[in-house]
């Protein structure tokens, strides 16, 4: 017998990648499925970003082995994204690193700075891959809590509580998932902080700035984070691009180059045709982000009346692409309720529990569905 490697044993399969096998059985037998559950833009890419790829499959350089470091001009649009979104000054060359996606970046800045027992400070509930690949790397997860009466930001008197002296790796993300907390550039002042006192890197998982958002932030706009920080952007919610896998990670030059040097040995480079249309993408203007906004809007909208109409309570201040919610009182199982809607009005929702302890008591809606369809949902009910 082969068996697996040892590391296996510290995960399992991603719960969406195993419950989705479900949902899509169901849809094999006829069900009428309206999958709410999984935070994937249902929306097209802007129409230059799709022209931008057709006209690259002509260059003579399309179809070759790219440069790990991404091309100069993909750097420089992103660059240019961070200085006209957030008023952070970047160096294309050495402060920026493309990725294929940003769950990509997770296992490299984890496999650039984490050895076998350090410990890493993961939000309780948050991003369920911090603890997966924190696993895989024989480090230790050291959760610490959000709570909706602190607006789902960390507790700093209990943090310094705990023993701080193998934590060598802080993530957080915000806006934040899954509850859609919109932190402030104070909370990020505190942070850097503290990261700074421990000596602790500080990793920024900032996907769903623009996303119902009026006030994108950057960790990196507090003064003297890049001394201690690095943070992760995408181009998957923002732009509707979530199948093209581009992300990238920004920071200093020696944090940067170190995950570079993981990266490098990982993969061949990004394709030309997909950078082309990333570069596109970045330089979308206001108008693009307003009229992503209309549209989430109203999906919100309809959203927050279906999870009331199922007797829940709506975290009114969350941005981003998803609605979070408490279940009504009496519900002790939230991955039972959820299950019960699924078989019952054949309508899939996320549970609060897959992305930590405090998700207990709480379910979540993505607005990755059309209106229609998320009309259809409250009428089944």
């Amino acid at each position: 017998m082969i068996t697996t490697a040892n590391r296996l044993n510290t995960v399992e399969e991603y719960y969406f990648s195993s419950k989705l096998r479900e949902v899509r059985q169901l849809a094999s037998e006829g069900k009428p499925i309206i999958n709410m559950g999984i935070g994937s833009p249902d929306l097209a890419p802007a129409q230059a970003v799709i022209d931008a790829v057709t006209l690259a499959m002509q260059d003579v350089n399309a179809h070759g082995y790219q440069s790990y470091q991404g091309i100069p001009e993909l750097r420089k649009s992103m660059a240019d994204f961070y200085q006209n979104n957030f008023q952070v000054d970047l160096n294309p060359n050495t402060e920026i690193l493309p990725l294929m996606g940003s769950k990509e970046g997770i296992m490299h800045i984890s496999m650039a700075f984490l050895n076998e027992g350090d410990q890493v400070l993961i939000p309780n509930p948050g991003y369920p891959t911090y603890t997966s690949v924190t696993n895989l790397v024989g480090a230790e997860a050291v959760y610490y809590d959000l709570a909706e009466a602190n607006n789902w930001e960390p507790d700093f008197k209990a943090l310094e509580k705990l023993d701080l002296s193998k934590v060598k790796l802080m993530w957080i993300g915000y806006p934040h998932m899954p509850t859609g907390a919109r932190g402030s550039l104070e909370l990020f002042a505190k942070l850097v902080a503290f990261a700074k006192k421990h000596n602790i890197l500080l990793v920024n998982d900032n996907p769903y700035s623009f996303v119902l958002n009026d006030n994108p932030m950057s960790l990196l706009q507090v003064e003297g984070a890049k001394e201690v920080a690095l943070e992760l952007n995408s181009l998957s919610k923002t732009f509707n691009m979530a199948g093209w896998r581009v992300g990238m990670v920004s920071g200093s030059a020696d944090l940067i180059d170190a995950v570079l040097r993981v990266k490098s040995n990982m993969d061949s480079g990004m394709f030309y045709g997909i950078q082309k249309g990333a570069i596109e993408a970045l330089k979308s203007d206001k108008s693009w982000f307003d009229s992503m906004n209309e549209i989430y809007k109203k999906r919100r909208v309809l959203t927050e009346q279906l999870a009331e109409k199922l007797g829940c309570k709506v975290y009114k201040e969350g941005v981003g692409l998803f609605v979070w919610a408490k279940l009504p009182e009496g519900i002790e199982s939230a991955e039972k309720f959820i299950d019960q809607i699924l078989h019952e009005k054949y309508i899939f929702i996320a549970p609060g529990t897959i992305f930590g302890s405090n998700g207990e008591g709480y379910i979540r809606f993505a607005l990755c569905v059309k209106e229609e369809k998320v009309q259809e949902a409250i009428s089944r009910f």
